[in-house]
């Protein structure tokens, strides 16, 4: 006698179709063989050649790192820039989710995406830097735990912070998989981890320039400063937004049949919105380290050759591409817009290198650079987050999900009744 009546679902018949369905899926969507493809394979195929002796007879097989240099470009690039990068996760899910900006909400799914990627391939890109990568774990299981370092709140938020945006973005993935009670459960879990997920971003993106309060002697004196946690915090603002707007040009160009009628339709005035915000971040950052540089008084270093780099680098990507900003949303010139955040994207590198590896240790008779290996893996890391994140967008409901009204007036519902509770 069943305890439930009606009939029972066949579970093996359910799991045959969802294999069969995600077979199907796996499946390439295009041409196989474009120039994108077979450039970024060629890659990708190399560095994993390249990987396989870095693991198996150390880092200085492959990198110029050493005992005196051990963060080189996969710190400096991968993390300390990608996580900036990354940035406009928590900013676009913060004017949505919590001060009701509704004009962002087609470009939530599409950032919080390109942040939970950027945090899975640029912090997983930690592992290559580590000389015994098994001992990431350490901070979770408690063996050695290392309460006393930076590392172990960064450890600690970076883990966080990609369960927030997994957490975030998973209402997209039970759309596409069909589950409706699911998206339900997960879509009212959206407001919370948002809050959560903006929290942790804020203490990290300031816990990595913390990293470098130890390195006072180490670290030029142009880009020291005690402040640097809260200068790393406001520079990713703009960075984060920056790249929302030039990704999301090519995106918006690539996959424009994915694009949905809403963001179509307010794509220029998104990023006239996003290009004041920028404006207005990053001059607030061009007073902050005029600030410090006055208040340190560090005159002397300007008449080196440094310090024409560190004036290039405020002058020519900072204040040009924010009066830029301002020229582009005052005039409604989106293609300036566009040249702006390209020179701010710019401007971050430089910075993030700046600070770990070009003005690190810069009176060192012997400099490190980087080897033709690094790079390589660098773009190899960059290319398979390229090849993922052009996966998900060709599948699910990422650009287009706000095409259903009834599925719009149902998240902002979801999200009224947690607010309520």
């Amino acid at each position: 006698m069943h305890l439930v009546d009606g009939p029972r679902p066949d579970l093996r018949a359910e799991a045959r179709r969802f294999g069969r369905f995600m077979l199907q899926e796996l499946k390439p969507k295009g041409p196989l063989l474009t120039p994108f493809n077979v450039i970024t394979g060629a890659i990708i195929l190399l560095s994993a050649v390249l990987l396989t002796i870095r693991f198996t007879k150390g880092l200085g097989a492959i990198t110029n790192l050493s005992q005196d240099v051990p963060w080189g470009l996969w710190i400096g690039f991968d993390v300390i820039t990608g996580v900036a990068f990354a940035g406009g996760a928590y900013v676009i899910v913060f004017m949505v989710y919590i001060m009701g900006q509704e004009k962002y909400h087609p470009i939530v799914r599409v950032t919080v995406l390109n942040g939970f990627l950027a945090y899975v391939f640029y912090a997983g890109a930690l592992l290559l830097d580590l000389g015994r990568p098994w001992n990431v774990i350490n901070p979770v299981i408690g063996n050695s735990f290392g309460v006393s370092s930076v590392l172990f709140l960064v450890a600690w938020h970076f883990m966080l912070y990609m369960f927030a945006q997994f957490v975030e973005f998973s209402p997209a993935v039970a759309e596409w998989l069909g589950w409706k009670r699911v998206r339900k459960v997960l879509g009212a879990m959206t407001l919370g981890a948002a809050i959560f997920g903006i929290t942790l971003s804020i203490l990290h993106q300031s816990g990595l320039g913390a990293l470098y309060l130890m390195a006072r002697d180490k670290v030029h004196p142009l880009w020291y400063s005690e402040f640097i946690p809260i200068l790393f915090l406001v520079s990713s603002i703009f960075a984060g937004l920056s790249l929302v707007i030039f990704e999301g040009s090519i995106t918006h160009k690539v996959f424009h049949h994915r694009v949905g009628r809403r963001l179509a339709a307010t794509h220029g005035d998104i990023v006239r919105g996003l290009a004041r915000i920028c404006a207005g971040a990053m001059f607030v950052y061009l007073f902050a380290q005029i600030l410090v540089f006055v208040h340190g008084q560090r005159w002397e270093y300007l008449g080196t050759g440094l310090g024409w780099w560190y004036l290039l680098e405020l002058v020519g990507f900072v204040a040009v591409p924010a009066g830029l900003y301002i020229y582009g949303f005052r005039n409604n010139r989106v293609p300036v817009i566009r040249v702006a955040a390209a020179l701010a994207l710019v401007g971050i590198v430089l910075n993030r290198l700046n600070v770990t590896v070009i003005g690190f240790k810069w009176y060192a008779a012997q400099r490190y650079v980087p080897t033709w290996m690094e790079i390589v893996v660098t773009l190899a890391v960059i290319s398979a987050e390229l090849w993922v994140f052009r996966w998900v967008i060709n599948r699910m409901p990422v650009l287009d999900f706000d095409m259903s009204e009834s599925g719009h007036a149902q998240e902002r519902e979801e999200r009224a009744g947690v607010v309520a509770a």
